[in-house]
């Protein structure tokens, strides 16, 4: 039971927002940002929202955060992973990138990389990286999302299936603790399925708050993936699960 007045509020603005930051709770509340992460503390252990590094955000399996506050969302950490990540994609590459706040910023630290060809299927990525010299863009064909400039459908996949490349980098929405990577649109996955199949790596970029982290379509398990690019030690049964596949694990501290 919420038995706080500030409890009741505090899950309105998550259900209105989608997520609400620490600083924010605080400042509309009048507390200090200690008794708000108290506050998320006891509010996540009850199952009422989910706690996120530096806020708190809706629980749901069928509906992801708005695309906007996805970006704000563990920014520093999804830098921290792309810098890492880019560090194991040698020059002269062909790269997949997909839909996803994290795989953007990968492609913001793909700039000095040398003669690399990358495909997506997402317009954020090729506005970053079409002004680059070194770097040749080719997007995929499509239905363009007003939302997030995602581009899914079967003109997608046809494209993508034209080619086979070094290297494909994906996002992930969740991890389950028996290694199925999960996401929440049907279409977004069938193409991530595509870049899977056509790449003869697979990094995953994903930060900590996606271990554990509930979505209704199943992309494919972790041992299908080549690496693993996170921010935080993952849970114990992920772990296993990566070591029994010989996936390799990269930490950003």
């Amino acid at each position: 039971m919420i038995t706080s007045k500030r409890h009741a509020d505090i899950l309105e603005m998550v259900r209105e927002q989608g997520y609400v930051s620490v600083e924010k709770m605080a400042h509309r509340f009048a507390v200090t940002p200690q008794t708000i992460r108290r506050d998320i503390n006891q509010l996540g252990n009850e199952g009422f929202l989910r706690r996120y590094h530096g806020g708190a955000g809706i629980t749901s399996s069928t509906e992801n955060l708005a695309y906007k506050t996805r970006q704000i969302l563990c920014q520093a950490e999804k830098s921290r992973i792309a810098r890492l990540l880019t560090e194991h994609i040698p020059d002269k590459s062909s790269i997949f990138i997909n839909i996803g706040t994290t795989t953007e910023e990968v492609a913001k630290h793909l700039s000095n990389k040398k003669e690399l060809r990358v495909i997506t299927n997402n317009l954020h990525v090729a506005a970053t990286l079409f002004d680059h010299d070194n770097i040749d863009v080719i997007v995929a064909g499509g239905p363009v999302r007003s939302r997030d400039g995602g581009i899914t459908g079967d003109a997608t996949i046809d494209f993508i299936n034209q080619f086979k490349v070094d290297y494909g980098i994906i996002g992930i929405s969740g991890i389950d603790n028996d290694g199925t990577l999960l996401d929440f649109d049907y279409n977004e996955v069938r193409v991530a399925k595509t870049i899977i199949a056509n790449s003869r790596n697979v990094y995953l970029a994903a930060d900590h708050s996606k271990f554990e982290r509930n979505a209704m379509v199943c992309l494919c398990h972790l041992s299908e993936i080549t690496a693993l690019f996170t921010d935080q030690l993952p849970p114990a049964d992920i772990l296993e699960i990566l070591n029994n596949s010989n996936v390799s694990l990269h930490v950003a501290e």
